[in-house]
C-alpha cells in the first residue's frame, strides 16, 4: 500500500499537450500556458531553487576561514570542501539529462532533492577532514540538479514567448547567491558558529523539496536513452575531470613545484579523459559527441566563455583578497556586498530584457570590456584604499558576471538544437565544465601569479630596509613606541618594532601584488574583447561579400 502510494507520488502527472506545447527535447517540461497564480508560484520556486543550489557552495566559499578554525584544518585542506563539490557537481550532468529523458522530471526533482536534503543534514553531523569530504562531493552530485529545476521553473513562470528569457534569468539566479551569502554569513555565524550556516542550507533545502512536491513541472516526453557505454564514459570523464579540478583546487595552496602528487594526477587526468572521448568518437549514440564539440564555432565559445570566467575570478579572489589584506572582513563589507547583490541582480534583469537571439555575442562582449575598465581601475590600490573605493568598479564586475551569462547558454544552446537533440547533452557537459573549470582555473591562475608578485615586491621591499638607515630606525621607534604601554623592556619594544615594520613591508608587497593580478586581468579581458569585435567585423565583411554575390551569408 505504502509503496503503491509512493510510485503514484513519483509518477509524471498525466498531461494532455496541444501540439505547440509539447517538450521541446525529450527531458524538458512542455510549455502549457498557465493561469496568473500557478505562473507566480513557479516563479519563486524557480527562484528559491536557484538560490539553493547557488548558496550550497557559496556559503562555504565565503566562510572557509571560520570553517578552518571549527575543524581544525590547514589552508590546503579547507580548500578541498570548495574542490570536491565542483568535482562531483561537474561530471554528474551527463548522467542527469538521460535520467529526465527516461525517467521523468518528477522522480528526478524529488529524488535528487531528497538526497541533496539528506546530505546537507549530515553536514551537521561532520567532525572530521574525511567526513567533510565526502559530505561535500556528494552534495555537489545531489546539487547539480538544482540549476536546472530553477530554469525549468522559471521558464513556466513566463510566457511562450518570454521561455528564452526564462532561461536567462534561471540560469542567472543561482549566481547571484555569492553576494548573498557573504551579506548574511556574519549574522550566521553570531548565532551559532559554522553549524548554523548548514542550517540555513538545509533549511533552504527543505523548503525547495516541500515547493517541488506541492507544485509539479508539465511532464516530458519520455524514452528508453540509457547505454551500458554510458556509464563507461561517464566514471573515465568523472575521473579524469576529477583530478584536474583537484589540481587547480589545490594548486597554489601546496605549490604547483613542490607537491608530486600534482604531477601525477595531470599526468593520470590526460589519458583518462583521452579514453573518454575515444570511446565516444567511435559510438553511433555518443554521450559525449566530440565532432560536433570540435566544431570552430563550438572552440571559439569555449575559448571566449572560459577566458570570461576567468576574469571575473577578480571580484570572487582579488577584490575580497585585497580588502582582506587591508584589514577589513565580511562584517565591516555589509554595504560592499549589498552592491554586488543589486548589481548581479540588475545584471540578470537586464540581460533578459535586452536580449536579442541573433545578437548573443554582443552582451558577451560588453560584459567582458566592462570587466576589463573595472580592473584597470582597481589596480590603482594603495594602503588607504577602503571598499567604498570599489563600490563602482566591483557592482561593474558583478553587472558583468551575470550579464554574460544568460546569452553565452543561448549561444551554445541555440547551435545544439540546430544540430539536433542529441547534442544537447554534449553542450551541457562543456558548459558545466568551462563555468565550473573556469572559475577554478581563474583562481588558480590570479591566485598563483598574486603569489609570485607579492614575493617579487617583498624582496624589493626588503633589501631597501637597513638598520642603520635614519628612517627605518625612525620607523622601529615609532612602533616600539605603540607597544610601550605594555611593553617595558627597550630590546623588546626595539624587536616589536621591527616585527611590526615587516608587517608592514608585507602588506605592501600585497597591494603592489594586487594592482598586478589587476592589471593582468584588465589585460585578458582587453584581448578577449578585442577578440570578439576581430570575430564580429569578420562576420560582418563576409555577409557584405556576401550580399553583393546575391548568395546566403
Amino acid at each position: 500500500m505504502i509503496a503503491t502510494r509512493f510510485r503514484k507520488f513519483l509518477s509524471e502527472e498525466d498531461w494532455q499537450f496541444a501540439q505547440h506545447e509539447l517538450p521541446v527535447i525529450p527531458g524538458s517540461p512542455g510549455n502549457p500556458e498557465h493561469p496568473l497564480r500557478r505562473q507566480i508560484a513557479y516563479g519563486v520556486i524557480g527562484v528559491q531553487l536557484g538560490l539553493t543550489g547557488g548558496l550550497g557552495n557559496a556559503l562555504i566559499s565565503a566562510n572557509t576561514t571560520t570553517l578552518q578554525g571549527a575543524l581544525a584544518l590547514d589552508p590546503a585542506e579547507i580548500a578541498w570542501l570548495p574542490t570536491v563539490y565542483v568535482m562531483t557537481n561537474v561530471s554528474i550532468n551527463l548522467l542527469l539529462i538521460k535520467f529526465r529523458q527516461q525517467f521523468g522530471l518528477r522522480p528526478f526533482a524529488l529524488i535528487f532533492l531528497g538526497l541533496y536534503t539528506l546530505f546537507t543534514l549530515a553536514h551537521l553531523f561532520v567532525h572530521g577532514f574525511w567526513s567533510a569530504i565526502l559530505v561535500r562531493g556528494a552534495s555537489g552530485m545531489a546539487g547539480a540538479a538544482l540549476s536546472s529545476l530553477g530554469f525549468y521553473y522559471v521558464m513556466q513562470a513566463l510566457p511562450a514567448k518570454w521561455r528564452l528569457k526564462g532561461i536567462v534569468i534561471g540560469i542567472g539566479v543561482p549566481q547571484c547567491a555569492t553576494p548573498l551569502a557573504r551579506l548574511f554569513s556574519p549574522d550566521l555565524l553570531a548565532m551559532s558558529q559554522w553549524r548554523t550556516l548548514y542550517l540555513f542550507e538545509l533549511g533552504m533545502a527543505l523548503l525547495s523539496l516541500a515547493a517541488v512536491a506541492f507544485l509539479r513541472l508539465p511532464p516530458t516526453t519520455r524514452m528508453k536513452v540509457f547505454e551500458r557505454l554510458d556509464f563507461v564514459t561517464f566514471v573515465l570523464f568523472a575521473v579524469g575531470m576529477g583530478l584536474l579540478t583537484a589540481v587547480l583546487g589545490e594548486g597554489r595552496y601546496v605549490w604547483w613545484t613542490q607537491s608530486v602528487w600534482l604531477g601525477w594526477a595531470l599526468a593520470a587526468a590526460i589519458p583518462i579523459l583521452a579514453v573518454a572521448f575515444w570511446i565516444e568518437h567511435h559510438r553511433a549514440n555518443p554521450l559525449i559527441n566530440t565532432r560536433w564539440l570540435g566544431g570552430a564555432d563550438i572552440l571559439r565559445f569555449a575559448i571566449v566563455t572560459i577566458m570570461a570566467r576567468i576574469v571575473l575570478s577578480e571580484q570572487t579572489f582579488a577584490s575580497v583578497g585585497l580588502l582582506t589584506v587591508l584589514g577589513q572582513n565580511n562584517d565591516q563589507l555589509i554595504v560592499f556586498f549589498t552592491i554586488i547583490f543589486l548589481a548581479s541582480v540588475a545584471g540578470v534583469a537586464l540581460s533578459a530584457i535586452t536580449l536579442d537571439p541573433e545578437r548573443l555575442t554582443h552582451p558577451i562582449m560588453l560584459a567582458i570590456g566592462l570587466v576589463a575598465v573595472a580592473a584597470y581601475m582597481d589596480s590603482h590600490a594603495t594602503n588607504l584604499t577602503r571598499a567604498p573605493q570599489m563600490y563602482w568598479t566591483q557592482a561593474m564586475i558583478a553587472f558583468s558576471g551575470t550579464f554574460f551569462l544568460g546569452p553565452a547558454l543561448l549561444f551554445g544552446l541555440t547551435r545544439a538544437l540546430k544540430a539536433g537533440s542529441g547534442h544537447i547533452i554534449s553542450f551541457f557537459a562543456l558548459f558545466g565544465i568551462v563555468n565550473s573549470v573556469g572559475g577554478l582555473a581563474g583562481t588558480a591562475l590570479l591566485g598563483t601569479y598574486q603569489t609570485i608578485r607579492e614575493k617579487a615586491h617583498s624582496a624589493a621591499i626588503v633589501q631597501d630596509i637597513v638598520a642603520t638607515d635614519p628612517i627605518v630606525a625612525q620607523r622601529i621607534q615609532a612602533g616600539g613606541a605603540a607597544v610601550a604601554r605594555v611593553i617595558s623592556d627597550p630590546g623588546l619594544r626595539s624587536a616589536e618594532g621591527a616585527t611590526i615594520l615587516a608587517q608592514t613591508a608585507t602588506r605592501e608587497a600585497n597591494i603592489l601584488a594586487y594592482n598586478d593580478t589587476f592589471r593582468l586581468v584588465a589585460i585578458l579581458a582587453a584581448i578577449t574583447t578585442a577578440y570578439l569585435i576581430g570575430l564580429l567585423a569578420l562576420r560582418a565583411r563576409r555577409a557584405r561579400v556576401a550580399a553583393r554575390a546575391g548568395v546566403p551569408a
